[in-house]
């Protein structure tokens, strides 16, 4: 009679012996999960990062154009302190004679765009 076999078999039954395939299957699954956790904890900090970065640089162009505004404004300063040095002057020459402004010829005056723009419009078609 030939010798058994069966009994040089090992048992890959639950419980037994080594780690079998199903127990090695779990650790790596359980690897894999920790490891997908740790990418989707990565995406969430990214798109909080990436919100953060665009709201920054939303406040940049908001600064830049303030920027921009303040330029223009800061150009027309000398202009208004030349028309208030002109006003002034004829303010102080008017305290001094009453008709020096008249007589120089440089007066501040306030004239209506409407009535500008009627009388140009009647002596163009009047001609």
């Amino acid at each position: 009679m030939r010798p058994s076999s069966i009994s040089n078999r090992t048992s890959y039954g639950m419980g037994s012996g080594p780690p079998t395939t199903s127990q090695a299957a779990l650790l790596k699954l359980n690897e894999k999960k920790k490891e997908f956790d740790a990418v989707a904890a990565l995406e969430r900090t990214s798109s909080a990062y990436l919100k953060r970065i665009s709201g920054l640089a939303d406040d940049c162009d908001v600064m830049a154009l303030a920027g921009e505004v303040h330029g223009q404004v800061s150009e027309q300063w000398p202009r208004m302190f030349h028309i208030l040095n002109l006003f002034l002057a004829s303010r102080e020459s008017s305290e001094d004679q009453p008709n020096a402004a008249s007589q120089e010829g440089e007066m501040l005056v306030r004239i209506p765009i409407e009535d500008a723009m009627e009388s140009n419009d009647a002596s163009t078609s009047s001609q």
